[in-house]
């Protein structure tokens, strides 16, 4: 059974951070911190992938619905990017485990290896733990917050009927819903275009992906895909 130590709310981010415009030298210098954080690109035998790989699976996705940004890697550990890493498990290939405590999610590939992804956790008094699975899949769902939001923080009930998908709803580009025994739990794994949220405690339980990483994962994980979430 999960075991929820607050309310099982969707997620409570708000609207996307708009990128502010650069001028030449803020750009410079915004370029030489992510220069710096992932070391010289492409240098032989480096824990983290280059930049130049970086920059291409987190570059924009112009085709979707929403056009979606590239993410701002200066603000992203470089810890939390996408890898392929070894990870010893039971459970079967395409499993989810969500590690809240390092702010990792793991999808299991078999033969001791997983794909790990940063994500964002829920914050202090939201988090949980337990097994569930993915009831439903959703393109740029409408989002609407629950009424145990509603109640803690009134100006969301405007989005009581539903906030149109966008890149301003909090669900993002893909979700997937988490169900037990046949109902929703209010829980989520989302997209997100925040990458500052990214490693940190943010939400009422939910679980965010960079978007980039959200489209890898939502389309490899099938309705029923068992999903684990250890304690924090």
């Amino acid at each position: 059974m999960i075991t929820d130590d607050g309310s099982g709310d969707a997620v409570e981010a708000g609207a996307p951070e708009r990128p502010a415009p650069l001028n030449r030298r803020a750009f410079l210098l915004g370029s030489a911190a992510v220069v710096g954080a992932f070391g010289l690109a492409g240098c032989a035998g480096s824990a983290n992938m280059s930049l130049a790989e970086a920059e291409r699976i987190y570059g924009p996705v112009p085709g979707e619905r929403f056009p979606i940004p590239a993410v701002n890697l200066s603000k992203v550990n470089p810890k939390y990017l996408r890898r392929r890493v070894r990870y010893d498990s039971d459970e079967a290939a395409g499993t989810i485990i969500v590690d809240p405590r390092n702010y990792f999610v793991y999808r299991i590939e078999g033969d001791g290896y997983a794909t790990r992804y940063g994500a964002n956790v829920g914050r202090a008094g939201f988090l949980w733990s337990g097994e569930a699975y993915i009831g439903r899949k959703a393109e740029w769902p409408v989002w609407t917050p629950p009424r145990e939001m509603i109640l803690r923080q009134p100006e969301s009930a405007k989005y009581a009927g539903g906030m149109p998908p966008g890149l301003d709803n909090p669900l993002g580009a893909r979700t997937l819903y988490l169900y037990q025994n046949g109902a929703y739990t209010l829980y989520t794994i989302y997209s997100t275009i925040m990458p500052e949220t990214i490693g940190k405690g943010v939400s009422s339980g939910c679980v965010g992906l960079l978007t980039q990483d959200m489209l890898d994962l939502y389309a490899k994980t099938p309705v029923n895909t068992k999903v684990i979430v250890l304690p924090a």
